[in-house]
Order: C-alpha cells, then sequence, then structure tokens
C-alpha cells in the first residue's frame, strides 16, 4: 500500500509537486471538477431544500474509477485543489465521491506551487471548509435556476436557442447602454487655442494653450484678431514639487486590465496564461482580489531593488484590497521567487511574467519625485484670459525605473515631460503664430474586453473567477462581438495668425472609428430590453452586486446557503410563471419604420428564427409579406426606412458588359457581383445598390488575372480535370474534389500528363482533400 496520494485539478500542477515531493507520495489530477449538476433538466430539487442533483461527467467515468482505486490503496489522500471557492468545491466532491473522510484524508492549500509552500502545507492539513463549498454550490444551483426558467421565455417570445444569465446578462446590459449613449450623444464643436513664443533672446521658442475654448468660428477669429497688437507677458512662474506613487501589485482583474492594455492579451488568454504560469511553479495563484505581499516576498523584493538600483529606491509597502468580500486568496499576483526576472517558455508567457515581475518590483520602490513648472502668459487685449506653458522634470525616477501603469481614457493627451527653458517674471515675448483648430466634444468610449472587467470590478458583480468566463459567454452566446466600428468623415477649420495675418483651411477626418470593442448585436440588445422589462431584478446592477455580498457572507458562514436560494427564488419564481403566460401585443424586439410607398403596407424590422430581418406587409395580409435578412453593418435600433427599402432590391442587375448581364448581391459572406460562372466580391467602398457596370468590370477583370495566375494545366481528354496553383502550393481538381500531387512525385506539375493526375485520382480513392464550395464571397 503506498503511503500519500496527493489529488490536484490539472496535470501540469500535478507534474510541478510531484518534483517536490518524495518517493512516499503519488500526484494524480482530477482534471477539475468531476461532478457537476446534470445537463438534462433543472438537476435541483426546488421542494426538497434545494437539493442539487449530482452527477460524474461521462467523460469522467473511468478517471474517477482510477482515482477510486488509488486512494482505496493509499494510507492517507492530500486534496490539493485550489484556495478558492471552486476549488474547495473540487476538495469536496472529491472527497464524497471516493468516499473519504477525516481520517484518510486532509485538505491542504497554497498559493504558490514552490517546494516551501508545498512542504508548509503538508505540515499545517485542513479540513474541508464546507462554508466556502456552500458558497459555491449557492452561486452554482442559483445560476442554474436563472437560466433553466428564463431561457425558454426568451425561445418562446424572442427567437430559439437564447440563454440568459444572472451575471452575464447584467454584463451585456452595460455594454447595451452604452452602445445608447454613444448613439444619443451630440457632438459639440470648438475651437482649441495654442500658440508659439520666442523668448527675449530671439531664439528660443516655447508652446502655450488659451486656458479657455471657443465655441465657434466666429469667436475664435475675433480672439486671434485681437492678437494681432497685443502685448505677451510672462506673469507668473509656479514651480512646485510633486510625486508620482507606484501602483499595487496585480489582482486578476488589474492583470487582465494591463495586460490588455500593454500587451494585447484578450481577458481570456491572459488567464490562460497565468494559469500556466502558476502551474509550473513561476508564480503565486492568479485567482485573487487581494493587494497583500507575504513577508518573504517583501524581503525577496527589497533585495533585487537593492542590488540592482541601490537602496534609495527601496520603499517597502503593504497594501490593502478595498474591495468588500475579497476572499479569493492571501496574496495578489507576484512571482514565486523575486530573483527570477525571466524565465523560459513561450514568448506570451514571457511576456506576461515580465509584466508581473516589473508590477511586483515596482510597488516596492520609491516614489517618482518630479517638480511641475507653469507658466502664465498675459494677453494686453484680454486681460481675462492667459496662455499656459506647462514643463515637468523628473528629479528622481523612482518606481519609473521600471514600470509605469497605463490608462483606458481614449481621450487623455499625452503631455511630453519637457524641461522649460529659463525665464523671468514680467519679460515679454513675442508671438510667433497663433493656432485655432475645431475639435469635437468625445464620446462616451466603448468598452474593451480589460474596461468592462474594471466595470464589474467597480460595481461589485461577479468575482476574480468569474470575470473570464462571463465575457467569453457572452461572446459565444452572440450577444456581444468585438470588432470595429467605420468612423464618419467631418470637416474641420484651422485658422492660423502668422505675420499679422490669419488664414482659414479646411481639413477632412474621420471621427468615431473605433477597434477592437465590445459592441451589442441585435439579439444583446432585445433580449436586454426584454429582461429589463420583465425581470427588472435580474438586470439591476445593485440586485447583483448584492447576491455577490451574499455568497461572500455565506463562505464566511454567517448565512445558509439554501436560505439565500428561497428568498431569491420565491421573489424570481412567480414572475417567471406570470411571464410565461403573458400575450404581447407586437414581437418582442419588433421596431416598425413606416410605410412601403408602393404597396402603402407597413415595413418593420424584428429578430426571427434566424435572426434580425425586415418585413413588408403583415402575417394578416391575403398577401405574402416580404421579408430581406438584415446584413451585418445594419441594426435593428438604428435601421432607417430607407434603408429598409434598399434591401429589396437586391438581386439587382446591374447591366451588360461583354454581352452578358452583371448582378449585385447579398450573400452570407457579404456583397458580391454575380458575372457568367463567376462570383466577385464587392469590396468596402463599393455598394451592391450603386455599382456601376464600369466598376463592376473592373472587378471581373482583376478576378479573372487571379484565377489565370493560380491555372497551370488543363486536358482535352477531360474537362473536369486541372492542374492549379494553390496556397499550399499546386494540387489535381478533378470533378469538383481537390486532390493533394505528392510531395515524392519527381515531376513538375506542368510536366504531368492526362495518366498521371487520373492515377493520384484513383490512388486517393473515396478520400479526396477536399470539396470544392460554391460561396457568395470568398
Amino acid at each position: 500500500m503506498q503511503k500519500n496520494l496527493v489529488i490536484v485539478e490539472s496535470p501540469a500542477k500535478a507534474k510541478t509537486i510531484e518534483k517536490f515531493l518524495g518517493s512516499d507520495f503519488k500526484v494524480l489530477s482530477s482534471y477539475g471538477h468531476i461532478r457537476d449538476l446534470k445537463s438534462k433538466g433543472l438537476s435541483v430539487d426546488v421542494n426538497n431544500n434545494f437539493k442539487p442533483n449530482y452527477a460524474i461527467s461521462p467523460d469522467k467515468a473511468e478517471l474517477v474509477k482510477n482515482l477510486k482505486k488509488e486512494a482505496k490503496g493509499s494510507q492517507m489522500v492530500w486534496l490539493a485543489s485550489d484556495e478558492d471557492r471552486e476549488g474547495e468545491a473540487i476538495a469536496w466532491h472529491l472527497a464524497v465521491v471516493l468516499g473519504l473522510n477525516d481520517n484518510d484524508s486532509k485538505r491542504i492549500v497554497f498559493h504558490e506551487i514552490t517546494k516551501n509552500a508545498i512542504l508548509h502545507a503538508i505540515e499545517n492539513p485542513r479540513r474541508i471548509d464546507l462554508n466556502l463549498v456552500d458558497a459555491q454550490q449557492a452561486r452554482r444551483v442559483l445560476d442554474r435556476i436563472v437560466g433553466f426558467e428564463l431561457s425558454p421565455i426568451l425561445w418562446k417570445k424572442i427567437m430559439p436557442s437564447l440563454s440568459a444569465g444572472r451575471v452575464q446578462s447584467v454584463a451585456v446590459r452595460l455594454i447595451v447602454e452604452r452602445e445608447r449613449e454613444i448613439n444619443q450623444f451630440n457632438a459639440e464643436g470648438f475651437f482649441k487655442v495654442a500658440a508659439v513664443f520666442i523668448l527675449p533672446d530671439g531664439k528660443t521658442v516655447i508652446k502655450s494653450e488659451l486656458n479657455r475654448r471657443f465655441s465657434s468660428e466666429k469667436e475664435a477669429n475675433a480672439f486671434l484678431d485681437q492678437l494681432k497688437n497685443a502685448v505677451f507677458t510672462v506673469e507668473d512662474i509656479n514651480t512646485r514639487p510633486a510625486k508620482k506613487s507606484p501602483a499595487p501589485p496585480f489582482t486578476t482583474s488589474t492583470l487582465q486590465q494591463e495586460a490588455s492594455r500593454k500587451i494585447g492579451f484578450s481577458v481570456s488568454q491572459t488567464m490562460s496564461i497565468a494559469q500556466r504560469l502558476y502551474e509550473a511553479g513561476l508564480i503565486t495563484y492568479m485567482r485573487t482580489d487581494s493587494l497583500n505581499l507575504s513577508t518573504l516576498a517583501l524581503n525577496a523584493a527589497q533585495k533585487e531593488i537593492q542590488e540592482e538600483f541601490g537602496k534609495e529606491y527601496v520603499k517597502i509597502r503593504q497594501y490593502h484590497t478595498k474591495t468588500k468580500g475579497a476572499q479569493e486568496a492571501h496574496e495578489a499576483i507576484r512571482p514565486s521567487y523575486m530573483n527570477n526576472r525571466t524565465i523560459k517558455g513561450t514568448v506570451q508567457e514571457q511576456r506576461l511574467y515580465k509584466l508581473i515581475w516589473e508590477r511586483t518590483i515596482a510597488s516596492q520602490m520609491a516614489d517618482a519625485e518630479l517638480e511641475r513648472t507653469t507658466v502664465t502668459i498675459g494677453i494686453s487685449t484680454r486681460p481675462e484670459d492667459k496662455f499656459l506653458t506647462t514643463g515637468e522634470v523628473i528629479k528622481f525616477d523612482g518606481f519609473l525605473r521600471v514600470y509605469l501603469e497605463d490608462t483606458d481614457d481614449e481621450n487623455q493627451e499625452n503631455a511630453t515631460e519637457e524641461i522649460l527653458p529659463t525665464m523671468q517674471v514680467n519679460s515679454t515675448l513675442k508671438l510667433d503664430e497663433a493656432l485655432a483648430n475645431e475639435r469635437l466634444t468625445q464620446k462616451p468610449p466603448r468598452y474593451t474586453e480589460a474596461s468592462l472587467v474594471r466595470k464589474l470590478e467597480e460595481l461589485g458583480i461577479g468575482r476574480p473567477s468569474t470575470y473570464a468566463p462571463t465575457i467569453s459567454t457572452i461572446q459565444n452566446r452572440g450577444y456581444v462581438i468585438k470588432g470595429n466600428k467605420d468612423g464618419e468623415e467631418k470637416k474641420f477649420v484651422n485658422l492660423k495668425l502668422k505675420n499679422q495675418e490669419i488664414t482659414k483651411t479646411t481639413k477632412n477626418e474621420t471621427v468615431g472609428a473605433d477597434k477592437n470593442k465590445m459592441l451589442p448585436t441585435d439579439s444583446g440588445m432585445v433580449v436586454t430590453d426584454f429582461l429589463i422589462e420583465n425581470f427588472p431584478n435580474v438586470l439591476e446592477y445593485n440586485f447583483t452586486a448584492d447576491l455577490e455580498k451574499e455568497f461572500d457572507r455565506i463562505a464566511e458562514g454567517e448565512v445558509k446557503w439554501t436560505d439565500t436560494l428561497h428568498k431569491f427564488y420565491n421573489l424570481f419564481h412567480p414572475i417567471v410563471e406570470k411571464v410565461e403566460t403573458e400575450r404581447f401585443e407586437r414581437r418582442v424586439g419588433e421596431r416598425v419604420l413606416g410605410t412601403d410607398p408602393k404597396s402603402s403596407k407597413p415595413v418593420s424590422v424584428k429578430i426571427g428564427r434566424f435572426g434580425p430581418f425586415v418585413q413588408i406587409g403583415s402575417a394578416d395580409d391575403e398577401e405574402k409579406p416580404q421579408f430581406a435578412s438584415l446584413p451585418k453593418s445594419l441594426s435593428i435600433e438604428t435601421i432607417t426606412l430607407d434603408q429598409a427599402l434598399k434591401l429589396f432590391g437586391l438581386p439587382r442587375t446591374v447591366g451588360e458588359w461583354e454581352g452578358k448581364p452583371i448582378v449585385a448581391s447579398d450573400g452570407r459572406f457579404g456583397p458580391y457581383i454575380k458575372y457568367d460562372t463567376l462570383n466577385v466580391s464587392i469590396p468596402k467602398g463599393y455598394s451592391p445598390h450603386t455599382i456601376t457596370v464600369e466598376e463592376a468590370g473592373k472587378l471581373i477583370q482583376e478576378k479573372r488575372a487571379q484565377e489565370a495566375a493560380k491555372y497551370i494545366k488543363a486536358f482535352p481528354e477531360d474537362a473536369k480535370l486541372q492542374i492549379l496553383k494553390g496556397r499550399y502550393g499546386p494540387y489535381i481538381v478533378y470533378d469538383k474534389a481537390n486532390y493533394a500531387i505528392p510531395k515524392t512525385l519527381e515531376k513538375n506539375p506542368v510536366e504531368l500528363s492526362y495518366d498521371d493526375c487520373m492515377k493520384i485520382v484513383k490512388e486517393a480513392g473515396d478520400k479526396p482533400k477536399k470539396k470544392m464550395v460554391k460561396r457568395g464571397r470568398k
């Protein structure tokens, strides 16, 4: 009989831990949860105090059988799953399924996978914390109830295959509300004035900005006119010391945000890489809302800073989290060994580790000491207005030597730190030029994955373990996409005063464009509106945050998890029953856009079984209504009557070219033109509604050139046989199926005979490379 069996969640973690324990220990992995609520039905007995109906996952049956055998043959089983609520639940399920008790099993936890941490955990085991288990059960059961009861209503009232989740639906609401804020935002123009002055030495120049803005071109022009005869005097020079302090070490949410800003990682990508680093023993546990660092880590950081930068760069700090209910772990995310500045691994792993190392080290470094100078320049003809020039000098770089936190503020102007030349109060400056440039007030920014995490954390919605799954889920369900928004071209006026003359120029700029932002889909908007109207509590921010606090109280042993479930269910279920039987006057999400001028029938837009569509007429008409799918470029929320009617103009005959018709249409892959046997994508900048014969002809010629470039050889013996040039080299096409040319073949493809090709086809048998698929767009 073996002495000790250690069970962890992942094989990578098992492999790392096994290095630290002797031959008396065997380490195995449970590969995450071994059982969960049954996938079919509610699997929760609401009439029996919300008793969950758990089942072992079919794909884990063999694994569980092996774990049972190993546990039976061991003197002691050590349950070493992660130290958060999910990890505690995994340990509890293992104990129940494997039939373990306090005599033959122990629970151990650690927040880093190092030899000292593992041995310390073995020396200080504890029992499974049932309060943490209950908190996890409460969340799991409540979320199952919400999803199970809400989803069928969405199928019935809106469209099939929709689903709702407690935290996910609130996250979608945030994105929907922000999109509507942006759509309703009216940008206002203003003029910003900047000037270049020449100092008394006649050579040195400084740039300065006016301390006010003008709302119209007329006002800006009048101001510049008053500068022509003005005297500019240095009225004040204010120099003051300033300090910058480092950001605290990473929590889960701040790591996700900063990795997005600095490295461009998605939230799920960050967590996946961090998990690998943790399991390899390189960083501490990555699901945490604690800012605390252990004494050991602080001492190691101090040593590193002192050796690398000097004693004056050290300032040991202990940060404290402001997050209510912080409980997921005992330390912030930090390197396991502070003296490991670099690691071996993938490029992504190295980049994330570097970020964590720098942030941790910087958090224990001295403040940066700065000197900020503001020069105020008076205008004799406009005494109420001032030009301001600012400069910043770093006197001592401190933590800036290593790291500076990024920001999500897209409207923040990156002021360059510059040293201002020596100036004297009351000295007179000469105006070289003044510029009044038109700008627009900025719309609210759309969410990125990182800024959405920050907002959820601010509202107290979700916990470190739920941010990444929430963001993945809302995208997988099609309620939100991460995409781009085209901007709008605007004409801006620029006024310039130079040599006593004001000149005016105009410049076209694209404004409002967005890249890689969280955008709500039509179904996301419709579902959000439906849930807000019928289930306001489920979508209410405070209600969702209060539930998180309730889970925290369960984890602390302050309330019973079943009491929380009863309270929620008694509020939630009666609303479900009411909405289920309620009849709606109009289809959920439907918008009536107006009347079709040709038929005088109503034109509406709505969500259907296969997505959003426009309808002319109604089901009650004698004549069958006309339907047109909504392209991705249009939204139920903003489509106009004119845009909707244009959708019924496709397919459209553009005209004839070389004696054959050109037809413009819209397909699954976007707009395209059909000409003879060719399907040609219509690129951005052209519309299927307005493209001309000349424009289409040019696209057809380009397509022909592409087709000709890939053509290698045809055979008079059989028109169905060709040799073509593909992305991965030459290949054979026979009867609309593709066949790879063997690499062992010594002949050049051009030299292949009809018999050579047919032999290759025959030898491939019934397994062609792939079938050719005709598409509306390639």
